[in-house]
């Protein structure tokens, strides 16, 4: 019986432990639906230009711009949208 609820317990805590992990790496950075109006191909890879993306800013909400400045922030983030970032705080920040 000991042995049942030792396991059950393990179970449950690792279930719980792989949800947090998961919740907690989410980023505007990596939302394909925010970031698209930014970039020219599917892929994210090319920026558009510096008029085209301050368009695509201002009809972000103030909300969603400050949270996308606050993931540039991160250093890792930031190291992997170097380029975005650098705009988007040109832009807002």
């Amino acid at each position: 019986m000991n042995i049942k609820m030792l396991t059950m317990g393990a179970m449950a805590l690792a279930m719980m432990t792989g949800s947090a992990l998961a919740a907690g790496n989410t980023s505007a950075l990596d939302d394909p639906a925010k970031m698209s109006p930014f970039f020219t191909d599917a892929g994210l890879k090319t920026m558009k230009s510096e008029k085209d993306f301050a368009a695509a800013w201002k009809a972000m909400k103030p909300d969603e711009q400050k949270a996308v400045l606050k993931d540039c922030g991160d250093a890792t983030l930031n190291k992997s949208h170097a380029d975005f970032c650098a705009m988007a705080k040109k832009m807002g920040g």
